[in-house]
């Protein structure tokens, strides 16, 4: 009998504890988005305008380091015959309508090509090409480096919201004492909460950062190996074997 009401009280209490866990967890739950950023405090106004502002880089980085839009690769053909039939003028007014990184990089090359009183002197050639894409480089790199400074900042910010709010944290206890809790709660959590956004806000940021970066290095590389191809066309008036068809190739070979 003893043993039945042990047993029977025993359920009852984790009953209990199991109701007041449902009842602690769904509070958890009923807490906002608003709430938690009144908790954070001052630090969660400039983390909320890095986030914003890390969202529109991200997007404006996805449209405009778009290879498709960067390179213009279906240009290729029409600028190894223009460079082949020695048609310089013909090709800088061409890309001068249709104007990219790699349009005006290699603009760039051609606007020397015609400088030339007694010939083309593709070593300025050269210089001026390398010139011209440090200065498009320069260009579409700021928004990718303003991510690695979100990156950054972003914990160091949260950092100092987390200083900010164990300063009010003791500041609270030296005045009142441990005689209210829920004072020197509002103080940790504002403390926990800005180093948690911080972090957030960081980690998407470096990994934008890394992921269009080494991205663009491989535009640079297309853009400048592409831009070889199109000189020596013109230095050799001979078509880059990278852009002929099969069938050229099989007659090549059995020459």
């Amino acid at each position: 009998m003893k043993k039945t009401i042990f047993t029977i009280a025993a359920l009852l209490m984790a009953g209990g504890a199991f109701a007041q866990g449902e009842t602690a967890a769904e509070a958890v739950q009923q807490v906002k988005l608003l709430e938690l950023i009144k908790t954070g405090g001052w630090a969660m106004w400039p983390l909320g305008g890095f986030s914003f502002f890390m969202v529109v880089l991200i997007v404006q980085n996805f449209i405009s380091l778009r290879p498709k839009t960067l390179l213009h690769t279906e240009m290729m053909p029409e600028l190894i015959k223009m460079m082949l039939g020695k048609k310089c003028k013909t090709a800088l007014i061409y890309c001068r309508k249709n104007p990219s990184m790699f349009a005006n990089t290699f603009g760039a090359g051609l606007e020397r090509c015609l400088d030339g009183e007694v010939g083309i002197d593709f070593n300025k050639v050269k210089e001026s090409v390398e010139e011209a894409s440090v200065e498009q480089m320069s260009k579409l790199m700021k928004p990718i480096d303003y991510l690695s400074i979100i990156g950054a900042s972003a914990p160091m910010l949260g950092l100092l919201g987390t200083v900010s709010g164990m300063i009010k944290a003791f500041n609270t206890m030296g005045t009142t004492g441990m005689g209210k809790p829920e004072l020197l709660a509002a103080n940790i959590g504002e403390a926990l909460i800005t180093t948690a956004t911080g972090l957030v806000i960081a980690i998407p940021a470096m990994f934008f950062f890394f992921f269009f970066k080494k991205g663009f290095q491989k535009t640079l590389a297309t853009l400048g190996r592409n831009i070889g191809f199109l000189f020596d066309a013109l230095q050799t008036g001979k078509e880059p074997i990278s852009f002929m068809d099969l069938e050229t190739l099989e007659k090549m070979d059995g020459e």
